[in-house]
């Protein structure tokens, strides 16, 4: 008897110890409604991985207009004005070489470069009249390559050094002239179109 009811009395202790801490939660922990609740259903997710607004949006850069035409600096008494070095020849690879070296070497002396750009190729047929005949037949098609490096503000003591080396160092079947820039050499960059002129002409009247 003694041991039932020993076991009845720490039941009930048991049990007042279960009632005692439902009753009373804990103060340091927040007691939590349901624990089975999924919460993060009310928060969108869509703006997660998202960094473009964080970053400052810079304006939008101007197009330069790259056909304006660069003034045309005037000779003084100590310096050249804008001058053109011409380079040509039928050899492409001939052509570009040489006109890079001089570029090279306008760098190494100090000289400003402005531009350095290609002409259009031209292209001279070579033709020959048959010895019994009046018939003329095409026997060669030749392309002449041109090289333009503009320079500006050449010193006037440097110049004859500089046309010194250019000349030592042409290679053959390369023809090299120096000229004074004009409006008409900065036209004669651009290919002729005749038919578009005559639209842009149409649509303008």
């Amino acid at each position: 008897m003694n041991a039932v009811f020993r076991k009845l009395q720490q039941s009930s202790v048991l049990n007042q110890a279960l009632t005692l801490c439902r009753a009373t939660p804990c103060v340091g922990l927040p007691v939590l409604a349901s624990v089975n609740t999924r919460q993060h259903r009310s928060m969108p997710t869509h703006g997660i991985g998202r960094w473009g607004h964080l970053v400052t949006r810079e304006p939008p850069k101007k197009k330069k207009d790259r056909h304006q035409m660069k003034p045309i600096l005037p000779a003084t008494d100590t310096a050249y004005g804008t001058l053109n070095v011409i380079v040509s020849g039928y050899d492409l690879v001939i052509v570009e070489h040489y006109s890079q070296y001089i570029h090279n070497l306008c760098n190494r002396l100090g000289i400003k470069v402005s531009e350095s750009y290609a002409l259009p190729t031209k292209s001279t047929e070579v033709m020959l009249m048959q010895e019994q005949g009046t018939k003329m037949y095409v026997e060669a098609l030749l392309k002449t390559h041109q090289r333009v490096v503009q320079l500006s503000s050449l010193d006037a003591s440097l110049c004859p050094l500089f046309m010194d080396v250019m000349l030592k160092c042409q290679p053959e079947g390369v023809q090299l002239a120096v000229k004074v820039h004009t409006e008409a050499d900065y036209h004669a960059r651009f290919k002729a179109r005749p038919e578009m002129e005559g639209l842009m002409t149409k649509l303008r009247h």
